[in-house]
C-alpha cells in the first residue's frame, strides 16, 4: 500500500484550493469541475465526478473532492 496521497488522486496535476473558495458544496463543485475542464479532463467524466460528489453528504463531497484532485 503505498503512504504517497499524492498517488491516491485521480487527477493530481489539477489543484484547488479549498480555503479560497465558498465552502457550500455548489462553489466546490463549480470549482472542482472547472479546474477539471481547465486540466482537459472531457464533460462525461466531469460529470462523474458530480453524480460521484452529490451521492452522499456534505462529508462525502470533501472526500470525493479529495479522491479526484489535489486539495
Amino acid at each position: 500500500m503505498s503512504t504517497d496521497t499524492q498517488n491516491d488522486v485521480r487527477y493530481p496535476d489539477v489543484e484547488v484550493n479549498l480555503f479560497e473558495i465558498d465552502g457550500n458544496a455548489f462553489s466546490i463543485m463549480g470549482a472542482v469541475t472547472k479546474a477539471l475542464r481547465r486540466g482537459g479532463v472531457d464533460k462525461a467524466t466531469r460529470d462523474e465526478y458530480i453524480a460521484e460528489a452529490t451521492a452522499g453528504d456534505y462529508d462525502h463531497l470533501l472526500v470525493t473532492t479529495m479522491k479526484w484532485v489535489t486539495t
